[in-house]
């Protein structure tokens, strides 16, 4: 089997390189179009802005080569920006298309009172609907760090955190997956989310 981690500059890569190491699954860091559409599956991580990840892509040739792997049926699994990376548009600083694999736009999560953003910390799931990625889910605590949230439609949404809104923590369409916190940072959960991963790449 052959995980590829999408190498775009994009911060959290070394991490998600370790976790994948801890459940013994050899990951290979890769921007080379042929190696993504080789793999038996992707990751997509991610820390930073919209804009300035679609700019990368683009740079690298990747939007193509991303888009013809995910239709020819390879999973993928965004990460934090990586999974507002799979909407429409991401309206972070500027309106900048995305991925497109998923209905709807990433946003700014509402400042109130008491729920200060970025959103950071430790936050308990709720799950909305079964996916191939959400067993054992419900009322685990995960770590996220961001300051914009996917809308989409609720068809899209799997699972759920309560912040300031009901933060979707992960949403999925056929063979595209995404996680707005981040599973390398999340101990034994986040791993065992890694593991169903890589087993629905198998």
């Amino acid at each position: 089997m052959k995980m590829i981690v999408i190498d775009y500059d994009a911060g959290n890569t070394a991490n998600v390189s370790r976790a994948l190491d801890k459940i013994g699954v050899e990951a290979e860091l890769s921007a080379d179009p042929q190696k993504i559409l080789a793999a038996s599956g992707l990751i997509l991580p991610g820390v930073g802005a919209y804009p300035a990840a679609m700019a990368e892509l683009e740079k690298r040739g990747l939007v193509s080569t991303i888009k013809k792997a995910v239709a020819k049926g390879t999973p993928l699994l965004g990460i934090c920006l990586g999974m507002q990376l799979l909407t429409e548009t991401g309206l972070e600083h500027r309106e900048t298309s995305g991925l497109g694999f998923i209905p709807g736009a990433t946003r700014e999560i509402p400042a109130k009172n008491g729920f200060p953003v970025p959103h950071m910390g430790w936050n308990d799931l709720q799950v909305k609907q079964e996916s191939p990625l959400t067993a054992g889910l419900q009322d685990q605590a995960v770590y996220f760090v961001h300051s914009y949230f996917t809308d989409v439609p609720e068809a899209y949404i799997d699972v759920v955190a309560d912040y300031s809104i009901q933060v979707p923590a992960m949403i999925h369409k056929d063979n595209v997956y995404g996680a707005q916190f981040h599973p390398e940072k999340s101990g034994t959960v986040g791993l065992g989310i890694l593991k169903k991963f890589v087993s629905l790449c198998d």
